[in-house]
């Protein structure tokens, strides 16, 4: 049965209301107790295989996006770097003290957090932000796309549970399980903080609620084999970020740039990791399973989402070799002229020839323009000025290097970024975040101010070095 909207803001508002009091609860907790908190939720979800296994088959029978093998190496080793990030960190009371200039930091939580989660992360997207929530003394009210609601709710549940067991407060979490537009954007609303992990018109709404946000923006990853490149290595480490979890995550390959002088060989090292390149007539078939009504629309067809590959040869009506890791299709246009210049979060990569480093910056920055502005780009290269005009002339928050993708940009063991689910794509993705959106971005801070010495310059200090044009 439909509510009206007296009904869904009265529903948001009593979520609201039991959010606000358990936070309120949570202010009065010490730095050891928030600190044993995240401890507990992470040694739930990453010392018990058999949970985290049942976690991951019930949100894979739910949502049929992705593999479970993915699922449960996501959760496990997503919990284990979020809380080993924030671990050390202090959050309660003083966290800083600059004595130099005057100035000390007192952290504060940002009371109720709005966070709309995707189908794609139903089981993981959760977990992650409860541990940096618990660490920062808020509450969460989640939000769940309706094809993974089920799994929201019961990861919800479990977090609950486990604030139970420690005396705290179990509304510090809790789940729209009916969700719907109008419920999401009441909470927006009412609530004191949005992060919004999922499709952009989402995070447009998130921003246009009048509630401060932390959005992400769309996923479009392209990646740049330059020539002198390990060939092999980066075949190898494409097919591992382009097919984990069935290219679910807005961080999987979407689009090859190949320098031309390695074009032929690069493509050979595709095909021994089981990528199949399909013909101009297979392009076109693959196009319409993808995007059904384009160029009317480009809404993806739901059914090749994360799909096996085998699975998206089937809609397009082609046969493709047993055991195809991802279906490669070669273009040369740029932009909104194709659709696969764009984020197709399926085993679908679309394959570019480019003359030289200025070219693929090129191909890089006409296909952000269009999708996945500010996301991400990688780069496989031996050469490190190849590396720095990419990160230069890109407009990208990421460019990883010689790494798979989709596996690095949320954070890894090999590598320095934190920790995530939620990636800010900076003003080119329409974000306030151009980073990976962490712990320090569930807090407030307030800041007291102490009088220092006099430290203002003369102007023959202050222009040191500067010639003025007459």
């Amino acid at each position: 049965m439909e509510q009206n909207n007296n009904e869904i803001r009265e529903y948001i508002a009593e979520l609201i209301a039991r959010a606000k009091k358990a936070q309120k609860a949570a202010e009065s907790l010490t730095q050891k107790e928030v600190d044993e908190l995240a401890a507990a939720i992470t040694w739930e979800f990453v010392t018990d295989d058999k949970l985290v296994e049942e976690l991951a088959q019930f949100s894979y029978n739910e949502c049929r996006l992705g593999d479970v093998p993915s699922k449960i190496i996501k959760v496990k080793s997503k919990c284990r770097g979020v809380y080993y990030d924030v671990k050390n960190q202090k959050t309660v009371g003083v966290i800083e003290e600059l004595p130099e200039k005057g100035l000390v930091r007192i952290a504060k939580p940002v009371g109720v957090i709005g966070s709309l989660v995707p189908s794609t992360q139903g089981e993981m997207h959760p977990i992650l932000q409860a541990i940096n929530a618990v660490k920062a003394r808020d509450a969460v009210i989640f939000t769940p796309h309706p094809r993974a609601k089920k799994t929201t709710a019961k990861v919800t549940g479990m977090l609950r549970d486990i604030m139970k067991r420690y005396n705290v407060p179990e509304d510090l979490f809790m789940c729209i399980e009916d969700p719907s537009v109008e419920k999401t954007n009441e909470l927006m609303k009412q609530c004191d903080l949005v992060i919004a992990t999922g499709g952009h018109p989402m995070v447009v709404a998130a921003y246009s609620s009048g509630t401060p946000a932390f959005g992400v923006g769309a996923g479009n990853a392209i990646i740049y084999i330059d020539k002198s490149a390990d060939l092999s290595d980066a075949a190898k480490k494409i097919k591992i970020s382009k097919t984990f979890d069935l290219a679910a995550g807005c961080s999987c390959d979407n689009s090859l740039v190949i320098d031309e002088a390695v074009y032929d060989d690069m493509l050979t090292e595709l095909k021994n990791v089981g990528a199949y390149l399909a013909t101009p007539e297979e392009k076109i078939k693959i196009r319409k399973a993808i995007w059904p009504n384009w160029p009317e629309d480009l809404v993806l067809n739901r059914h090749i989402v994360a799909s096996p590959a085998e699975n998206i040869a089937k809609i397009a009506g082609i046969s493709i070799p047993e055991g195809t890791s991802m279906i490669l299709v070669e273009e040369d246009e740029v932009g909104a002229v194709t659709p696969f210049a764009g984020e197709k979060l399926c085993l679908v990569a679309a394959v570019y020839k480019s003359k030289d480093v200025d070219d693929a910056i090129r191909i890089i920055n006409d296909n952000h323009a269009y999708s996945g502005a500010g996301h991400s780009c990688g780069i496989f290269s031996n050469n490190s000025g190849s590396v720095e005009e990419l990160a230069l002339r890109t407009y990208t928050t990421r460019v990883v290097v010689n790494q798979p993708q989709a596996v690095t940009n949320t954070g890894s063991w090999v590598c320095g970024m934190p920790f995530t689910s939620s990636l800010g794509c900076g003003t080119w993705g329409g974000n306030i975040a151009s980073e990976n959106i962490s712990l320090k971005h569930y807090m407030n801070n307030t800041w007291v101010i102490r009088q220092i010495p006099n430290r203002e310059p003369t102007d023959q200090e202050l222009f040191e070095g500067f010639v003025a044009k007459k």
